[in-house]
């Protein structure tokens, strides 16, 4: 004979209804979420601002390379000296023809012919039909003090890249 076991042959519960009294948040929980909203709307326009700063700064260091590899590149293939200037005061730089504005979260320093011109001031690297140019630096500052030295080699004209130590 098979044994039976009493609660076995009982119905089993399969949902617990709630009350119209237990639906929804409690205002502990609205309260929780509205101020991670708050914290995250107040954070937004800080990093927007860094996010800015870094995309100008990177904008900036890869424009001046370029230009100043073009500038090398012009004054080879066309056999005439082509001067890539900086100039501070009107925060300017490139060839002529080409100039670009150096943005507000930017700074540059420049050193030419083994001096350093002060903001304010203006500073050319001529580069030579031969290929070589009368050589200098222009450094590339973000707010924080970090940054890059782009370096011309008075002898061969060639840029290079290198990070600023601080």
């Amino acid at each position: 004979m098979p044994i039976l076991l009493p609660w076995l042959h009982r119905p089993l519960r399969t949902s617990v209804r709630r009350t119209s009294a237990h639906r929804g948040f409690t205002l502990i929980e609205l309260m929780v979420v509205f101020a991670i909203m708050a914290l995250v709307v107040a954070m937004a326009p800080v990093a927007y601002d860094r996010l800015k700063e870094g995309v100008q700064y990177r904008d900036t260091v890869r424009s001046l390379i370029t230009q100043l590899r073009s500038a090398r590149y012009s004054a080879v293939s066309e056999g005439v000296p082509v001067r890539f200037t900086v100039d501070l005061k009107s925060r300017e730089y490139g060839v002529p023809g080409a100039v670009k504005e150096i943005p507000e979260t930017v700074d540059l320093r420049t050193i030419v012919a083994d001096r350093e011109f002060v903001p304010g001031g203006s500073a050319s690297i001529v580069f030579l039909a031969s290929g070589g140019s009368t050589g200098g630096s222009v450094e590339i500052l973000r707010k924080t003090g970090a940054g890059t030295r782009l370096r011309v080699d008075w002898l061969s004209g060639r840029v290079t890249q290198e990070p600023l130590l601080q």
